[in-house]
């Protein structure tokens, strides 16, 4: 196979090419190379200025003596070095080798100038591209050839052979453009819900158990996970029966007539609570039971009755506005909403206060909460038959089902289950900020208002945990004002809080989006909107769409406001359209920081040394077309033929035809 390799064709001549390596130590054995050589290929290193140096001090001089009469080729190595990632390069070399450095790149100039000087054709080759290797061989052939032809002047297949031709630069590839990476979101969003429900900042919920242990939540929490909690809270609060039930709170005066039917009420509800029944009777020996004895099992309910406490608690006189729930649901006996005391800042606010049913112990509620903050339940729990129990009672059937797997040991089913929650509640979450449905916060923008809910974003953002529970006035007002933000910005930055997803709007504007997006210190929405705003400039380019005025503008704002994936991606769009740019924006490249016009003299492509050698090379090429031109009119337009004029068309062909 090497052998069949060393055979070439190079001008209708056939050779057989050896190479012999010159000893790099040895300088005394190292004349022996040179003997009976036909033409000696001179190479150095682009990325050693020494190596140049040492071809006119030494090697040139070297090969003059041992073969005078050989032509001599100079060849500059490892041409991608030019254009190549030199940390990467010294990073992959040996820990012992000697780093490249960007100023010993010799340029292309640098050895044409030595080739010059001594008189010998200059090619430039690299392995890693693949470029110049045939050109070297094909053209050192020509010069042996050539050189041969001088001393062998009347073989004719020598005749047609060219002298070296000139070698066309090479034009580096396009460098890719830099792929925007998103980063996984941060790993504490889904901890905080559990976190706010245990430091109930902004709660909104008095959930009262057992009429003396309170528990403090929020309505868009609860209302988003159990359609009972929903319904709850969109329960008007001002109907005719219950104004009435308002003004017995008040102390109003109330008639003899509704005073007996008062008291004929209360008697009724005497007797129902006799025939209260529950929807899971739990065995009380479950916790007395032996290792072998059988675990608690769900029963269902024998009874449809339902539960009915005191309408008028002792707590629930002066109240603004309540009503009762015993007839509604068996989870709940009353709601109220009142003026509070805030758990944590004690300061007094409209809260709503509901009283739960007497069967609903704190531990497994508190197991339930959680479930409804987090979707998820802990296997480890230990009174899974009462939060079953609590979780018929509001109607939470997939945590029911959770505690079901967990009895029948098939905990890994509830994963699923999880993941159906999050996505109900999801959708859920972008329905109440279309409609603004339980909101307790407004933000004024340049363009309008737009309400949203201070746990939610408490729980999802730093920078908004920072205003509304810490020593600011946005902390205890409604009304927060967001100067320089549009509408469409503020939507997609609380979808995004709310969901964890991006999403986009014909009217949002990508800068502005990244601009609030920073200032809310959130870098995993400031990449997924770089993401965006690549992809749709991509695709206008894709469809002949002139992005250049926009990539500028969006440069230095990017830089600016911490989006640099996107100045990355600018910076390349506009090194590798460099000329067409400056063509068409010349002010504005001039007004470009010096930070940003040296990384384009340094990244521009095609580079500033490949177009310098693309003009040399054309005029040399005319050069070299006007010196064939003027040899091919120098030489005798008439070639003369001798030949018998006697002899016939078909005589012998030996005789037919000799050039002169």
């Amino acid at each position: 196979q090497v052998l069949e390799r060393s055979r070439d064709v190079v001008d209708d001549v056939s050779v057989s090419l050896r190479l012999w390596d010159t000893f790099g130590d040895h300088h005394k054995d190292r004349r022996f190379a040179y003997g009976r050589s036909d033409v000696v290929v001179l190479c150095f290193s682009i990325a050693n200025p020494n190596s140049l140096h040492h071809v006119k001090t030494m090697w040139y001089p070297e090969i003059k003596h041992f073969c005078p009469r050989a032509p001599v080729i100079l060849v500059g190595c490892q041409l991608d070095l030019r254009y190549a990632d030199l940390e990467a390069v010294n990073r992959a070399r040996r820990p012992l080798a000697r780093p490249i450095k960007p100023n010993e790149i010799l340029p292309p100039e640098k050895g044409r100038e030595v080739a010059k000087e001594l008189g010998i054709p200059y090619y430039e080759t690299s392995v890693v591209a693949q470029f110049g290797i045939k050109d070297v061989f094909d053209n050192a052939i020509r010069a042996a050839l050539i050189s041969r032809r001088h001393l062998q002047f009347w073989k004719s297949h020598l005749r047609n052979v060219q002298r070296p031709l000139l070698q066309a630069p090479f034009l580096p590839p396009r460098p890719p453009p830099p792929i925007i990476i998103v980063p996984d979101p941060p790993s504490n969003n889904e901890e905080r819900p559990a976190h706010l429900l245990e430091d109930p900042l902004c709660a909104d919920v008095i959930l009262v158990l057992q009429e003396k242990i309170k528990i403090y939540a929020h309505k868009i929490y609860l209302s988003t996970s159990s359609s009972k909690f929903y319904d709850l809270f969109l329960m008007d609060l001002n109907e005719e029966e219950q104004q009435s039930t308002a003004g017995h709170g008040f102390g109003a005066a109330v008639p003899a007539a509704a005073e007996r039917m008062l008291h004929q009420e209360e008697r009724h509800h005497g007797r129902d609570f006799l025939l209260r029944a529950a929807s899971f009777d739990i065995c009380e020996s479950s916790e007395e039971a032996g290792p072998g004895q059988r675990k608690p099992c769900l029963r269902a309910s024998t009874s449809d009755g339902i539960l009915r406490g005191n309408r008028y608690g002792n707590g629930e006189r002066g109240l603004r506005r309540g009503r009762d729930l015993s007839s509604w649901s068996r989870a709940f006996t009353s709601i109220q909403e009142e003026m509070a005391e805030d758990p944590l800042t004690y300061k007094s606010k409209p809260m709503v206060v509901v009283k739960m049913d007497s069967s609903i112990q704190p531990g497994p509620f508190r197991a339930v909460l959680k479930y409804l903050y987090t979707g998820e339940l802990d296997e480890n729990e230990r009174d899974l038959m009462h939060i079953a129990h609590i979780a018929e009672l509001l109607e939470v059937f997939d945590l029911r089902m959770m505690v079901a797997n967990i009895l029948n040991n098939e905990a890994f089913m509830n994963q699923e289950i999880t993941k159906a929650f999050h996505v109900r509640r999801t959708n859920r979450v972008k329905e109440c900020l279309a409609k603004g449905t339980f909101s307790d916060v407004t933000f004024v923008l340049d363009d309008g208002a737009i309400s949203a809910h201070k746990p939610l974003l408490i729980s999802s953002c730093d920078w908004m945990a920072a205003m509304f529970g810490g020593p600011f006035v946005e902390s205890s007002t409604n009304e927060v004002a967001l100067p320089h933000t549009s509408k469409s910005c503020m939507r997609a930055v609380l979808e995004y809080l709310y969901t964890g997803q991006f999403s986009s709007s014909p009217d949002l504007d990508d800068m502005k989006l990244i601009i609030l997006a920073n200032r809310l210190c959130l870098p995993h929405l400031v990449a997924l909107t770089e993401q965006y705003t690549v992809t749709g400039l991509m695709e206008a380019a894709q469809m002949m769409v002139d992005i250049d005025g926009d990539v500028l503008v969006f440069l230095e704002l990017a830089q600016f406001h911490c989006a640099y994936q996107l100045a990355d991606w600018c910076l390349h769009h506009i090194c590798t359209n460099y000329n067409n740019v400056c063509r068409k924006f010349p002010r504005d490249m001039k007004a470009m920081s010096g930070e940003n016009q040296e990384y384009f003299e340094k990244h521009r492509w095609p580079p500033v040394w490949y177009l310098k050698e693309e003009d040399h090379y054309q005029r040399a090429k005319k050069e070299r077309e006007k010196e064939d031109y003027l040899h091919l009119k120098r030489q005798p337009k008439r070639r003369w033929l001798f030949w018998n004029a006697s002899s016939s068309p078909s005589s012998s062909p030996s005789s037919s035809a000799a050039t002169a």
